[in-house]
């Protein structure tokens, strides 16, 4: 559902291979702002749609990129950046984004508590959230919610491995690496995953739903 995937940087020049993600990221714990923007430019765009299918909402999204990178460059400034084992920082970095989206969640579920006051005061003189006013947005979000209520059949860490290995393409070691697991538990989980899924929905289905 080709619909479902974003671009947030815009055109974007090739990375240069001669400087992989653990340079970057060593450079980025001194505190490099250089290597922060790199690394933003090469993994804003998976972040954002990680955090889209996390939260079914792409305003949500939009503030779980810019809180992800924000507390990268805090941990960097104050010197606690862990090492990269991995080649890329990819995964890495969409844990971080699935910490974050618990966090901005929180925020819209205040915003909409404060906007439903507000609209009760006002009796109901508002003016429309024009942020998802087109059809395809709307629509995005609307299969995306339906995919989410699936995915709550199954255990937090089952959905972590489908995130990270189906949806964002990490490695086996990746995932392992990021969340502090072997490899051997990743594919386990993410077995078992499929497993209860193809109880629920197509397996096919929920693959198209989130390539």
């Amino acid at each position: 559902m080709s619909t479902m995937i974003a671009s947030r940087g815009g055109a974007m020049t090739e990375a240069d291979p001669a400087v992989d993600d653990r340079r970057l990221w060593s450079r980025l714990a001194e505190a490099d702002d250089a290597a922060l923007t790199e690394l933003y430019r090469r993994h804003c765009d998976a972040v954002y749609n990680f955090a889209f299918r996390r939260t079914a909402s792409w305003a949500a999204a939009e503030d779980v990129v810019q809180a992800t990178f924000t507390a990268v460059w805090r941990r960097a400034r104050a010197g606690t950046v862990d090492p990269l084992r991995a080649e890329t920082a990819r995964a890495v970095l969409l844990v971080m984004a699935g910490q974050e989206c618990a966090n901005v969640a929180r925020s819209a579920r205040r915003q909409r508590l404060l906007h439903g006051r507000i609209e009760a005061d006002s009796g109901g003189a508002v003016s429309p959230d024009h942020a998802a006013s087109t059809a395809v947005r709307v629509d995005d979000e609307r299969q995306m919610s339906e995919v989410r209520r699936a995915l709550k059949l199954i255990p937090a860490v089952q959905r972590e491995a489908v995130e990270l290995v189906v949806w964002s393409h990490c490695s086996m070691a990746q995932a392992a690496d990021a969340l502090g697991v072997s490899e051997g538990t990743v594919k386990s989980r993410l077995h078992r995953a499929r497993q209860s899924l193809v109880h629920v929905i197509e397996i096919d289905a929920l693959k198209e739903a989130l390539s």
